[in-house]
């Protein structure tokens, strides 16, 4: 995190955080105008209402409400989740804010697959504003924006940090343009200017009606990505983000009334944006264009890093299944590659461009997923702020949110018009989350553990009269007041005894950061507890902790879990553990040294 918020963090702010909400401007008005006719009066009332969305949704509700809940620095859905439990007297509350975050994050994963189709496919779409290149075909340009995404999604696996250093002075660059071009345009037409009053929103959804109403699911899309500065406040610390967030706040609003002041002037406009850009020079159009493809390729490596971050937290908070993890940088904890989730992000990816095949098509699926997030964000910060006897903040929150619900039920409009992928994504992400964490929990009841009164028995008997082993061996328990059935059956049934006896216990604490780890004095002769806690987000090197604190084991012992079942459900989790690595692998323990022992269950 950085201390001195000076210019480099601002601009490495602009780099992480603000690629998806920067690169709205190239596709908002053009999709809103799908809606609506592109008279004086409704440019300036659709200017207005995308203006106060910024304010109110990104402004107030993140940079501010949000912003001011963290823990050690830390944000996100799964972060307010851990805040607001513990506030809590009632446990069905606390499931019912449980189910609100796996919705939250089952929303945000969807926003992950459409935020890359949609920002690729909408710039390279830019390419029919070259003179000679009208005629471009949409199958010719659907395969530049696919080849795109895979050369993206191709090269995760090496980490983003050799490039990342180029990415906030490229999205500065590309601020500098937008707020450029915006002052150029308005300059001619400044009667734009008066979209800065409230008024004009007001009077534009009352003068329109049910029409109006809909007009808010396009109008969202301005403000996608606004969750990024809460969800990426850990990596970049608060205030680099709050600052950053003024001078792209300023860039985006004189862009948006830059081209407001553009259509004003050309009805006919079918591409706003890059229109205006050529209009203006014809000389700065392709660098303007290449720039434009360079800032939504940040805001797509941006958004699947996010989702690398949620999927982690999820498998680190046991929400989620175990899945391979690869660390892409020596410095940089954060850094990581999932392979799993890379490569079912790039198929749904290129499924949404081959579905679509053109950006104004996308945005009709892109809002839901975006709103969705938003709403449970103010629910469960007015909840907090309720619980915290923070009034003034409770009941601003609470008006976000009933504007958050608006702009929700407005994009039900988009459902039957491709709006259902958004749902189908988050629909099978909230599936798994529900299947994965039952399926634990009624595995956890099934397990025939041994409580540790009884254990240490039979164990003191079996260690007193058998022939022991050299050396160390480690066995894995969650809760130590019963062992699992495992290591019963590693002890009593095959009598295999080490002379050392390791059981290591691995806590998730509730902050997101830091590592604690104990050896406490030996439970019994041979039998000692190395207990591990960790921050639900902190990525730990286990082999590296144990060295340190002197432990070197001869044999790692761990349970596989063998189920047979019939029922559908069952089976789904079945699936799912079988083809997630194991407990060991996730850790990355040494493979030499591993012996799974199967216990099998039936569910």
């Amino acid at each position: 995190m950085y201390k001195n918020y000076n210019f480099k963090g601002i601009i490495n702010s602009m780099g992480l955080v603000f690629g998806d909400i920067g690169t709205s401007p190239i596709y908002t008005l053009t999709v809103i105008f799908l809606l609506t006719k592109p008279t004086e009066a409704s440019v300036v009332g659709v200017l207005s209402l995308i203006i106060w969305t910024l304010i109110l949704l990104v402004t107030v509700e993140y940079a501010w409400l949000a912003m001011s809940l963290g823990k050690r620095g830390e944000g996100g859905t799964i972060v307010l989740k851990e805040i607001l439990t513990p506030l809590l007297k009632s446990g069905r509350i606390a499931s019912l804010i449980t189910i609100l975050a796996y919705i939250g994050t089952s929303f945000l994963i969807g926003d992950g697959v459409i935020t890359p189709a949609i920002s690729i496919l909408s710039a390279v779409e830019g390419i029919r504003i070259i003179s000679g290149f009208e005629n471009t075909g949409q199958g010719i340009l659907v395969l530049i924006a696919s080849i795109i995404a895979i050369c993206l999604f191709s090269l995760q696996e090496k980490g983003s940090e050799k490039i990342a250093w180029a990415f906030g002075p490229i999205m500065f660059l590309w601020f500098a343009a937008m707020a450029s071009s915006g002052i150029a345009s308005i300059f001619y037409t400044p009667t734009v200017l008066k979209a800065v009053n409230p008024y004009y929103a007001v009077r534009f959804l009352l003068d329109n009606g049910i029409a109006g109403f809909f007009v808010l699911s396009e109008v969202i899309l301005c403000a996608t990505g606004g969750e990024a500065l809460y969800a990426d406040m850990g990596h970049m610390g608060r205030e680099p983000i709050l600052k950053a967030w003024r001078l792209v706040f300023f860039a985006l609003v004189l862009n948006y009334l830059g081209q407001g002041a553009f259509l004003i002037r050309n009805p006919g406009s079918k591409n706003i944006l890059f229109e205006m850009i050529n209009q203006q020079s014809h000389l700065i159009f392709i660098p303007f264009l290449i720039l434009s493809i360079m800032a939504t390729i940040i805001a797509s490596q941006a958004m699947i890093s996010g989702v690398f971050s949620i999927v982690y937290q999820g498998i680190t908070t046991r929400i989620m299944p175990m899945l391979k993890i690869d660390y892409t940088s020596g410095e940089f904890k954060s850094q990581i590659y999932i392979s799993a989730v890379n490569w079912m992000l790039l198929i749904s990816v290129l499924l949404m461009i081959l579905e679509f095949q053109e950006s104004s098509k996308l945005a009709a699926a892109y809002g839901l997923a975006v709103t969705g997030t938003m709403s449970i964000t103010g629910m469960m910060m007015t909840s907090i702020f309720y619980h915290k006897k923070q009034v003034l903040k409770a009941i601003i929150s609470l008006f976000i949110t009933f504007i958050d619900i608006t702009f929700l039920l407005s994009n039900t409009y988009k459902i039957p018009h491709g709006g259902y992928w958004s749902i189908v994504i988050a629909a099978v992400v909230f599936s798994l989350l529900v299947i994965y964490t039952s399926g634990q929990k009624r595995l956890y009841e099934l397990m025939e553990s041994m409580k540790i009164d009884n254990f240490l028995e039979k164990y003191n008997r079996i260690y007193a009269t058998e022939n022991k082993i050299s050396g160390t061996a480690l066995f894995f328990s969650r809760d130590l007041d019963k062992i699992p059935k495992y290591i019963s059956h590693v002890m009593f049934k095959n009598n295999i005894i080490y002379e050392n006896n390791i059981f290591v216990s691995i806590v998730k604490s509730e902050s997101p950061f830091g590592v604690e780890s104990s050896l406490t004095k030996e439970l019994t002769r041979g039998l000692s507890i190395f207990e591990i806690n960790v921050g639900y987000m902190e990525i730990i090197d286990l082999a590296q902790i144990l060295k340190d604190k002197g432990i070197y084991e001869k044999t790692i012992f761990y349970g596989i879990d063998d189920i047979f079942t019939s029922n559908i459900v069952w089976k789904v989790f079945s699936v799912i553990k079988k083809v997630s690595p194991s407990f060991v692998q996730f850790y990355k323990l040494p493979p030499e040294e591993l012996h799974g022992v199967m216990t099998r269950l039936e569910m």
